[in-house]
C-alpha cells in the first residue's frame, strides 16, 4: 500500500467539495495519524506546559513546527482513536435518541468525564490543523482550517437531529425607515425544521445564534457585540453562544521556541460581561485551566461535552 505523504493531505485540506459528513473527518484524521506513524516525525515537549508538544517536520517540509498539541486531548494511535470515533458516533447515535434525558443513561456520565468526546473532535482538527501547519505559507490556510472546524461541529449538531446553518440576516434599523444592516451569522440551529433557511430577514423563536472559530483571540468582542445589536434591534432576546477549540499558541520563551502561551483575554471577557451582557453559553473543546479554577469564568465558559448533553437541549427548546 503506498505511504500517504504530507502533499496527498494537503491536498485533501484544500478540496472544497471534501468534508461532507463526519466520515470524511474520520478519514484525514485517521491518514495524518497514519502519516505520523510511518514516517516518526520529531516529537518536542514544551518547557513551559509539558502537556503540550509539536511535531516537527523534516527537511522535505523545511523542518516545519507544528501548532501545539495538548497531549492529554490528543490521540496520536490510529487505532485508539479509530475505536474511540466509533464510540463517540455510538453516543451521538444515542444523544440523538434520549436526548436531554441521555445524562442519565447508563455508563454516559463516566464516559463524559473520560473526555473522549473532546479527544475525539480536538484530534480531527488539530491534525486538519498539524497538515495546515506544512504549507510553504501557513497564513494560506488559516481562513481554511477555520472553516473546516465551523464545519465540523456543524455536521455534529445536524447529526443530532437539530436544523443547523449559517445565515444572512437583514436587521432594521429603527428610526431609519428603509436602512437595513446586513449580518452575517456563522450558524443558527433549531429543533424546528419548517423556520430555517439559508438567508432570512428573521431569527425566530426557539432559534439559537452560535459563533464557532478555533481560538478566541480577536474575535471575542464581536460576540458579545453580536449578542448585544440582535437584542436591542431585534426588539427581544436572542440566544447567542460561542464555541471555540482553544486558546493557546506558540511562542518564545527565552531560547526555546517551544513555549506555549494563552490567548485567551479574561479581562476582556469579564469587561464584556459587565458593559454589554452575558452569553447564553461559552463551550471549549481545550479549555484553560484558569477557565474551571475563576469562579466568575466557570460560571459562563464550560466544557464543550456540556453543550451536547445539557444545554443544547435546553437552549433549542420549544
Amino acid at each position: 500500500m503506498t505511504q500517504v505523504t504530507l502533499a496527498d493531505l494537503q491536498v485533501s485540506v484544500r478540496d472544497r467539495t471534501a468534508f461532507k459528513a463526519l466520515a470524511d473527518y474520520q478519514a484525514i484524521a485517521v491518514a495524518f495519524l497514519s502519516f505520523l506513524r510511518d514516517t516518526q516525525p520529531t516529537r518536542i515537549v514544551s518547557p513551559s506546559r509539558s502537556h503540550y508538544m509539536f511535531y516537527q517536520y523534516d527537511a522535505g517540509h523545511n523542518h516545519k513546527i507544528t501548532r501545539p498539541l495538548n497531549s492529554n486531548l490528543f490521540i496520536p494511535s490510529v487505532d485508539v482513536f479509530t475505536r474511540a470515533f466509533e464510540r463517540f458516533m455510538m453516543f451521538i447515535d444515542d444523544l440523538r435518541k434520549y436526548q436531554a434525558a441521555m445524562i442519565d443513561r447508563a455508563g454516559i456520565a463516566e464516559y463524559v468525564a473520560a473526555r473522549e468526546v473532546n479527544q475525539v473532535i480536538y484530534t480531527i482538527q488539530q491534525s486538519v490543523g498539524c497538515i495546515g501547519d506544512a504549507f510553504a505559507d501557513a497564513n494560506q490556510t488559516r481562513k481554511r482550517i477555520g472553516q473546516l472546524f465551523e464545519q465540523l461541529i456543524k455536521l455534529i449538531i445536524v447529526e443530532l437531529g437539530l436544523e443547523c446553518e449559517p445565515r444572512t440576516i437583514n436587521i432594521p434599523i429603527p428610526d431609519y425607515p428603509g436602512y437595513k444592516m446586513p449580518y452575517q451569522l456563522d450558524v443558527v440551529f433549531s429543533r424546528n425544521k419548517a423556520v430555517i433557511a439559508s438567508e432570512t430577514k428573521f431569527i425566530f423563536p426557539h432559534e439559537v445564534v452560535g459563533s464557532i472559530k478555533t481560538t478566541s483571540k480577536d474575535r471575542i468582542d464581536k460576540v458579545f457585540l453580536d449578542k448585544y445589536l440582535l437584542t436591542k434591534l431585534l426588539g427581544r432576546d436572542i440566544p447567542v453562544i460561542a464555541i471555540f477549540l482553544h486558546d493557546v499558541q506558540r511562542a518564545v520563551r527565552g531560547e526555546s521556541i517551544f513555549g506555549v502561551n494563552s490567548t485567551f483575554k479574561s479581562n476582556h471577557f469579564l469587561g464584556y460581561t459587565v458593559a454589554l451582557n452575558k452569553l447564553d453559553g461559552v463551550y471549549y473543546i481545550d479549555p484553560l485551566s484558569e477557565m474551571t479554577k475563576n469562579e466568575r469564568l466557570r460560571e459562563q465558559i464550560h466544557d464543550f461535552q456540556r453543550f451536547l448533553v445539557q444545554d443544547l437541549w435546553t437552549l433549542s427548546a420549544e
